[in-house]
């Protein structure tokens, strides 16, 4: 209740929510109480409620679902840097790579939606791999990443079909301990070297925002993987779309 006797606008609504959420009072992945309930908590109305809901939906905090309320998606940022393909780091305790290393950590439980195709590869992926254009030469895992529910990571990765077919890499599942890098090592193909280009800010597709349950007006993070083998051959791009506020990249490099 708000026991000071005064009137709350929709920005102070927002701002205790807020807190409460941050302070984990309202845990990732939780559904807040309905705005019935909270307009009478905070003796406001519905509208001022629902403007305060708004407020914390554009900063990506909660999300609006249908038929369930609305759901806590606040989550602390992820840390992108060269230390999360370690494959000490990648395989802890039976982790099936770096993601889900990573949400574990956070207490929450990691999900992948995996779909896996033999496929002719965009122009830039074929050239990447060093495949001829026009051909289908390479086999594609797509996963849809999701942290207790929450989607955070759409993710593709390429590998030449003359590697990949008729491997664990074709199984559409979470089958693979320390993900591709592991299963790649596995299959003769360890990796000594990888280069990553960043996009950190743009406006998704329709498509894009669908499948990560944001609004289009949620910036998102474009990360495109390329990794090669000590000879040179490149044998895995993968592509990794996040919302920004979900990651905090982080790269050591030396300086001469």
């Amino acid at each position: 209740m708000n026991s000071g006797g005064q009137k709350l606008g929709f920005r102070e609504i927002a701002a205790t929510l807020r807190a409460d959420i941050l302070d984990g009072r309202y845990p990732t992945a939780s559904l807040l109480p309905s705005e019935p309930e909270l307009a009478e908590r905070y003796g406001a109305s519905r509208s001022l409620v629902n403007r305060a809901m708004s407020v914390l939906a554009a900063e990506g905090l909660v999300r609006p679902r249908q038929g369930r309320g609305t759901i806590v998606t606040w989550l602390p940022p992820m840390l992108h840097s060269a230390a999360r393909y370690r494959k000490a780091d990648r395989e802890r305790g039976d982790a099936k790579g770096a993601f889900d290393s990573e949400v574990r950590a956070l207490g929450l439980d990691p999900t992948h939606e995996i779909t896996v195709e033999r496929v002719e590869p965009p122009a830039e992926v074929a050239d990447a791999l060093g495949l001829p254009r026009g051909q289908v030469n390479c086999l594609v895992r797509r996963r849809r990443l999701l942290a207790s529910g929450i989607p955070v990571r759409l993710n593709a990765t390429w590998v030449p079909l003359s590697i990949a077919e008729n491997t664990v890499l074709e199984e559409a599942a979470p089958v693979i301990t320390g993900g591709v890098k592991s299963a790649l090592a596995d299959l003769g193909y360890p990796q000594a070297e990888a280069k990553e280009r960043i996009v950190p800010s743009r406006l998704p597709t329709d498509a894009e925002a669908q499948a990560l349950e944001i609004s289009r007006e949620r910036t998102v993070t474009d990360i495109v993987h390329t990794g090669h083998t000590a000879d040179g051959r490149v044998v895995e791009v993968t592509t990794t779309l996040a919302p920004a506020h979900y990651l905090v990249i982080e790269h050591t490099f030396p300086l001469n």
